[in-house]
């Protein structure tokens, strides 16, 4: 167990430096940094000897101008202290916030351009804390824990090495008692602190327990469960006064660690007044040596407090890197697909078959084919879970498919880099998605860097520009977090704005016109149709009228497709799925 413990420690460590590559750029004054950390140690282990040394000069009556050059001398010891903690501070805080601005940006980096069978998996909570909560450990650890190290290894040693010049007896004795108490005193701490976490997160389900049945309190009514809510909350309540009384304990047993502290203290002082009793010790070098036990008790405590650190954030270097050793996408900045790469618009999908990744279980599509030529309007419609958004998640390459082939002008999609794809296509989802900054950003999304005229032609062409003017800002109506400072309709020609700007050959509609009311569907609708003009256009449908005029609707059912022609062809098939969907909607 010993030497996998060990293996683990050192396997951690070895993760842990492999982040110190982006402090590389920051090294010599980092280094700059650390020379300062000695210089104010050193300092620091000056003050005891020369405030013992003012002692014994006293002692021995020498004339008061010894006394004051001693005095000047400290008072040069506790400047220079002073000085060279400041410039190690700035240099250490000015190094940390570059390096965690480089890591910050590394992993975000790396993290949005890992491709959508990543985001399947993982919750943007568990991401975020990656960015958050892992890189803010890292803060006072990535200089701080060494710099904290150095320092209080200095301290230890650079201390018993003085004690041992002035009195080995006195140190050896000193070393027996002290250190272990200053050991004993982190471990008590420990212990209150592991029983206070624990009481506060049996307050907060307390709390939660209030919030949630206050909120509820018409279903709490409605069901009669007053009682079984009172039982819970006495429960979690009677927890939290448990665990108070077990770290009370603890609590209570700390002045036996400060009686522990003065009894070390002064068996050092008797130990001391003996040898000086013999002749063996001066009174001051006492003095120094209770100072410097101090010191020393602190910095041990201290070093426990370091490797807990040091643990903590060994685990949060795991957690980057696991997430830094993803394989990410190729991605091009400022992409401008080339002419082998331009995209025509003629697609077809050749015996697809696809599972997704997260559910390996489950034939998502199988054995599909169908072609769309260029230019033509293509509906895809089928039952919710039959696998109409797969299609349109392989064309845009957030997935390959697993079996057959997809083709773009007769050329395997494997063939096309990502950002030559996605840069041709643009789509318009049902649940739009708008950033919380300002109309003109959103639009501006689909073409970055657009002029303001090109963004009022697209917002007019969707049917946007008339509500958009319709504010007092304008262009620049901040719309809120997701949008919500707008309706369904409007945030729906927004998106479809976005896409007008971005100009794609090849357009996506995924069931953009479900859930709104009448007169937004047809505002909306009429912004798809000018939309749709001159485009390949993929539309995933809910609502079948809006697909009566489309070139070929392709019905898919559980993976397959089971049909497809147009509006007519398929409402003359008696028994086709296609027209039984129609008719039940009709009938509704």
């Amino acid at each position: 167990m010993m030497g996998k413990s060990g293996n683990n420690s050192s396997s951690g460590l070895r993760e842990l430096m492999k982040l110190y590559r982006f402090l590389r750029p920051y090294r010599w004054i980092f280094m700059a940094g650390l020379f300062f950390l000695l210089i104010s140690s050193a300092a620091s282990l000056m003050f005891p000897k020369y405030l013992g040394t003012m002692v014994d000069i006293a002692n021995k009556g020498s004339v008061p101008g010894e006394i004051s050059r001693i005095g000047i001398i400290l008072l040069i010891i506790v400047v220079t202290q002073a000085i060279f903690s400041y410039l190690r501070t700035r240099i250490f805080v000015y190094v940390t916030e570059k390096t965690l601005a480089s890591i910050r940006q590394h992993v975000y980096n790396h993290l949005i351009r890992l491709p959508m069978s990543f985001f399947a998996e993982r919750r943007v909570g568990e991401l975020n804390s990656r960015i958050s909560s892992d890189v803010s450990i890292l803060q006072h650890s990535i200089t701080e824990t060494l710099a904290d190290l150095l320092s209080q290894v200095l301290i230890i040693t650079g201390g018993i090495t003085i004690m041992m010049l002035t009195s080995h007896k006195l140190t050896l004795f000193m070393l027996a008692i002290v250190p272990p108490m200053a050991l004993f005193a982190f471990f008590f701490g420990r212990a209150i602190r592991r029983y206070s976490k624990k009481a506060q997160s049996h307050v907060a389900e307390s709390n939660t327990i209030v919030e949630e049945t206050l909120q509820g309190i018409q279903n709490v009514k409605a069901f009669t469960n007053e009682y079984f809510e009172i039982g819970r909350y006495r429960k979690k309540t009677d927890e939290v006064a448990t665990t108070g009384i077990k770290g009370g304990k603890y609590q209570a047993a700390v002045s036996f660690v400060i009686l522990g502290f003065f009894i070390a203290m002064g068996l050092v002082i008797w130990r001391g007044a003996i040898l000086i009793s013999k002749g063996e010790m001066e009174s001051g070098q006492l003095f120094s040596f209770v100072i410097y036990s101090g010191f020393i008790a602190g910095n041990i405590a201290g070093m426990a407090g370091v490797y807990t650190r040091l643990q903590r954030t060994i685990g949060a270097a795991e957690n980057l890197l696991l997430l830094m050793d993803e394989p990410t996408e190729k991605i091009d900045g400022d992409y401008v697909a080339p002419p082998e790469f331009t995209l025509r618009g003629q697609i077809t999908f050749e015996n697809v078959e696809f599972r997704y990744p997260s559910r390996p279980e489950l034939t998502v599509l199988q054995d599909v084919s169908f072609s769309i030529e260029r230019g033509q309007e293509v509906a895809i419609v089928g039952p919710s879970g039959a696998g109409k958004s797969t299609i349109a998640s392989l064309l845009l390459k957030f997935y390959e498919p697993e079996r057959g082939n997809i083709l773009f002008d007769g050329r395997s999609s494997r063939d096309f880099p990502v950002t030559a794809v996605r840069s041709q296509m643009a789509i318009v989802m049902q649940d739009v998605f708008l950033f919380g900054g300002t109309i003109r950003e959103n639009i501006a999304y689909g073409k970055p860097g657009a002029s303001e005229d090109e963004i009022i032609n697209a917002a007019t062409r969707a049917n946007a520009w008339d509500f958009i003017r319709s504010f007092p800002d304008k262009l620049d109506t901040v719309v809120g977090e997701r949008g919500v400072q707008l309706s369904g309709g409007q945030r729906q020609r927004i998106a479809i704005a976005r896409a007008m700007l971005k100009d794609p050959v090849i357009l996506i509609l995924d069931e953009a016109t479900s859930s709104l009311d009448s007169e937004s569907e047809r505002l909306v609708q009429e912004a798809l149709d000018k939309l749709l003009r001159g485009r390949t256009s993929l539309v995933i449908a809910h609502r079948l009228s809006t697909v009566r005029n489309a070139d070929k609707i392709i019905v898919i059912d559980q993976g397959r497709i089971v049909e497809q022609g147009t509006h007519n062809e398929l409402m003359s098939n008696g028994n086709g799925l296609y027209k039984s969907l129609t008719e039940l909607q009709f009938t509704k």
